[in-house]
C-alpha cells in the first residue's frame, strides 16, 4: 500500500526540513471517442463548454497526479514540492497532461 504523499505547489513546507530526491513526473494521454468528437464539433458552432472534454481533462489531471505520487513513492519521497501541470494536444483528438514536481524526503 502506498503511503500518503503531500503534494504542494509551494517551494517550502512549513514546519519541515527536507532533502531533495529529484524530479518526478506523472503522464497520461487520452482521447475522446468519435461520437464525442462529432458532438464537440456541433457544440463549437453554437459555443459554450464542451463537458465531455472538460471531464476528460479533469480525469487526466487526476490520473497524472496519481502517477506522480506513485513515482515519488518508488523513490522513497515524503512529499512533492513545486508541483505543476502542463498539457498539450497530439493531433486533433488526443490530449496529454503532465504533472511534475520535486520529490523530497523529510529530515526532521
Amino acid at each position: 500500500m502506498m503511503k500518503e504523499i503531500l503534494i504542494t505547489t509551494t517551494e517550502h513546507i512549513p514546519g519541515h526540513n527536507y532533502e531533495i530526491i529529484g524530479e518526478v513526473f506523472g503522464v497520461t494521454t487520452q482521447s475522446r471517442n468519435a461520437i464525442s468528437d462529432i458532438g464537440a464539433g456541433l457544440k463549437s458552432i453554437v459555443g459554450g463548454e464542451i463537458k465531455g472534454y472538460s471531464k476528460m481533462i479533469e480525469n487526466s489531471r487526476e490520473q497524472a497526479i496519481q502517477r506522480l505520487r506513485e513515482e515519488a513513492d518508488e523513490k522513497g519521497a515524503d512529499a512533492i514540492v513545486m508541483m505543476r501541470f502542463d498539457s498539450g494536444s497530439i493531433g486533433t483528438d488526443m490530449q496529454s497532461v503532465v504533472a511534475y514536481g520535486t520529490a523530497v524526503k523529510f529530515v526532521d
